[in-house]
């Protein structure tokens, strides 16, 4: 996996060198509230460990079974906090479209907040741009 010399922002709410709130830690993953919501409710599930983006997955259990357990973590949440909304909408930015470079599930139970914000979230197809868990699932199933 990628490693970066320098803690991002995101590592450094990983190891607890911040005052984020904390919704969800495990030994794999880590929830909290997006700083800048773009919906009803919008989580980020982020991996412990510094990898990159989605680019940095491969087609290997270990990547598998991580997305997996984001996906998990987002849905469990977004479940249990807002469990009148109809529609939950899960996905990763792709280069260069990502803001972080720390791999990040987006947990949405929608609507969008304002509606122009689903602009953000959507796929640009062979240029990247949003990519839905699922497809990533998808993606890196092992053979």
């Amino acid at each position: 996996m990628a490693r970066s010399a320098k803690p991002c922002c995101f590592c450094q709410i990983a190891c607890s060198s911040t005052s984020t709130p904390l919704l969800y830690a495990d030994d794999q993953v880590i929830a909290f509230p997006d700083i800048n919501p773009s919906a009803y409710r919008h989580y980020l599930v982020i991996s412990k460990e510094h990898i990159s983006t989605v680019r940095n997955l491969r087609r290997r259990a270990e990547d598998y079974q991580l997305v997996c357990q984001m996906l998990d973590v987002g849905r469990r949440l977004l479940q249990n906090d807002a469990p009148e909304s109809k529609l939950y909408r899960f996905g990763f930015h792709q280069p260069p479209f990502n803001s972080v470079n720390h791999l990040h599930l987006h947990c949405f139970a929608l609507p969008f907040i304002p509606r122009w914000k689903y602009l953000k979230y959507m796929s640009m197809g062979p240029l990247g741009g949003f990519l839905e868990a699922e497809k990533l699932l998808e993606r890196i199933r092992p053979l």
